[in-house]
């Protein structure tokens, strides 16, 4: 029972990772926020039901949940949510931003719905919910922050630049977060799942190549990814914030920060002839390939 006494709000939480955070979270002692539009993959539509579902999940385990049904797209839907848990638990301990949606398009074909779709939904949703529940937590001085990313923001994925964006976006959003409220006890950390999804049932399977990818994929169920949050929502992980960690299947894997692996320098400065000359034979070799078969870093971005 690592989360005794604790209230935490789970966003998308009426299915897939969202669904396995939430119960794990309430069989460890939270009272959790089941916050879920209700909406289709791509975000259209809206229902009560998927909630409600978990919602008595969760209270059938004994546990105690209520539902959300807000959008977390907007500055007023953040502070409802939040609003929930004060309203029926009396405060907020732990957020887990997961809630999300897809609109998959190469970059020469995306439309700005398409992008403000993704983007308001992931990295503002962030951003809404955290804001919201934040000054509670300085308050209390305790508090946790989880945050989803993506590998396809972390090394890039074909046809999901405004996926890709809000992810990458998210991990910045997070390390920030960890810093401004390290001196409150508060710690911000990214999972990177991988794992069978909603979402990640609307890939092709046209080919043999691709039918075998996705009948790897689905052996990486959303229950391996709940330990982790519930982990990094524990006292346990007090000392660890700004991190982002992925998890596959059984293996879990810490992501590098971005630092510098290469410099040069020049007493005269550079102009674009010398940079010229320098490049094929020094900082050339230092680049991260362009890869856009998964190969490279031995594993698929997907989700």
């Amino acid at each position: 029972m690592m989360l005794t006494d604790k209230v935490a709000v789970v966003t998308g939480a009426a299915r897939g990772i969202g669904r396995e955070i939430a119960l794990l979270m309430a069989r460890h002692g939270a009272a959790v926020v089941v916050n879920d539009l209700g909406g289709g993959a791509d975000g259209s539509g809206a229902a009560a039901g998927p909630a409600d579902e978990v919602v008595s999940e969760i209270k059938n385990l004994g546990g105690r949940a209520t539902a959300s049904y807000e959008s977390v797209a907007t500055v007023d839907g953040g502070k409802r949510i939040v609003q929930a848990a004060l309203d029926n638990f009396g405060t907020i301990d732990i957020v887990v931003n997961n809630a999300g949606i897809l609109r998959d398009r190469m970059i020469f074909n995306m439309t700005e719905e398409e992008w403000d779709g993704v983007i308001d939904t992931h990295l503002k949703g962030c951003f809404a919910v955290t804001r919201a529940a934040v000054p509670h937590m300085r308050e209390k001085k305790w508090g946790r922050v989880i945050n989803m990313t993506s590998t396809s923001g972390l090394v890039g994925n074909i046809g999901q630049a405004n996926y890709a964006a809000a992810k990458l976006g998210i991990v910045g959003f997070t390390k920030v977060v960890a810093l401004d409220m390290a001196r409150y006890n508060v710690t911000a950390n990214c999972i990177s799942p991988f794992a069978w999804t909603r979402m990640i049932g609307t890939i092709p399977t046209e080919t043999e190549a691709q039918k075998a990818r996705v009948e790897k994929i689905k052996k990486m169920g959303p229950e391996h990814i709940a330990p982790v949050a519930v982990f990094l929502a524990s006292e346990a992980a007090k000392e660890v914030s700004g991190q982002v960690i992925g998890v596959r299947g059984k293996e879990i894997m810490i992501f590098g920060h971005m630092r510098p692996t290469m410099r040069v320098h020049n007493d005269l400065g550079w102009t674009p002839e010398r940079l010229a000359e320098m490049f094929p034979g020094t900082l050339r070799h230092h680049l991260a390939p362009l890869d856009t078969s998964g190969q490279y870093f031995n594993y698929d971005p997907l989700v």
